[in-house]
Order: structure tokens, then C-alpha cells, then sequence
């Protein structure tokens, strides 16, 4: 099933129209994500493709993230893909707290594409140290460089304020266990 991204309302983005995200779990503990973003892909900025690898900072551009957490647990897991095939995933206590690298997550399967109007990014994880026991409630985001330099900032459900995508009740999207 895909659920669409919304433009938070202090953002402004000319080069894209939609936004949608594909999400499943396909075995237990597992994540497949899939980002399917509409528009004028040739008016963004997108980093070159490089070998796949962990890699800080990947929000500051073009970015696709996911936050999951079981509850009724605090913690999350913030996972960050880029069109370069980069890839980050950091560990948090709670709310902005505790932040650290979740290096038992290991590296996702990453599949880029663009092409005329879509540009596609597929991230899969296998179950390595993602809870597999317990249902899941995600956040999805984007972050969206244009060539001109403006950034917007896209998610399943935006929270009263700026955008900010680590607070626990924009993790609207539930996955069930999967057995």
C-alpha cells in the first residue's frame, strides 16, 4: 500500500508533486521501504552515486527517513537513505535524546532510480537489529533539495511547529508482527 507525503506548510517546493511511500515487512524483523517522488526529478539536487556505505549528515540534501519504534517503548531507530546510495541509522532513548550510531543495524539493500518524471529509491533491511517481535509505528520523511538550493521537508504527518520529524506523534504508520 502507499501512503503520501505531505509538504510541511513552512515549506515551499516547485519541483515536486507527489511523494508517496510503500512500506512492508516482509519477514519478521525485516523492512522493505520504497519512495516514489513525481515532478520535474531534473530540478533537484541530487547527490552522485557512490559505493553504498554508512555516511553522517545525509540530511542536509536530498533524503529519504524512516523512524520506528515499538511501542510502548520510547526508543527509536532513525534510518536515513540517499539517492548516492549512502546510508545512515543512529539509535535514540527518546525524544532527541541519547543519539548514537545503531551499528547492529546492518548495511541496507539500496536500489536507485531516475527517470522523466519518477525518481524511485528502494531500501531494504534484513532483520538485524530491528525488533522483530513486536508491532512497529513509523515515521516517514523526506527531505527535498532543489537545484536552486531551497530545501522542503515531506512526512506522513507533521506535528504542530517546524518540521521535525523524530517527534513520537508523527509515527503514524503501524506495521504489525509478522509471522
Amino acid at each position: 500500500m502507499r501512503h503520501a507525503l505531505t509538504l510541511h506548510p513552512d515549506s515551499r517546493c516547485a519541483a515536486v508533486t507527489r511523494i508517496e511511500v510503500e512500506a512492508a515487512r516482509p519477514r519478521p524483523g525485516s523492512l522493505m521501504l520504497r519512495y516514489l517522488v513525481t515532478g520535474a526529478i531534473g530540478d533537484l539536487r541530487l547527490p552522485p552515486i557512490k559505493p553504498s556505505g554508512r555516511a553522517d549528515g545525509l540530511w542536509r540534501s536530498t533524503c529519504f527517513e524512516a523512524f520506528l519504534r515499538a511501542p510502548p517503548d520510547e526508543a527509536y531507530c532513525e534510518l536515513n537513505f540517499a539517492p548516492s546510495t549512502e546510508w545512515a541509522a543512529y539509535r535514540f532513548d527518546a525524544y532527541r535524546a541519547g543519539m548514537r550510531a545503531a551499528d547492529d543495524i546492518g548495511a541496507p539493500r539500496l536500489e536507485f532510480e531516475a527517470a522523466g518524471g519518477l525518481l524511485s529509491l528502494q531500501a531494504s533491511l534484513d532483520p538485524a537489529g530491528l525488533p522483530g517481535e513486536a508491532a512497529w509505528r513509523l515515521g516517514l520523511a523526506a527531505v527535498i533539495e532543489e537545484a536552486g538550493g531551497g530545501i522542503s521537508y515531506w512526512a506522513l504527518a507533521h506535528p504542530p511547529g517546524r518540521a521535525d520529524f523524530h517527534r513520537a506523534d508523527g509515527f503514524i504508520l503501524e506495521l504489525p508482527v509478522v509471522s
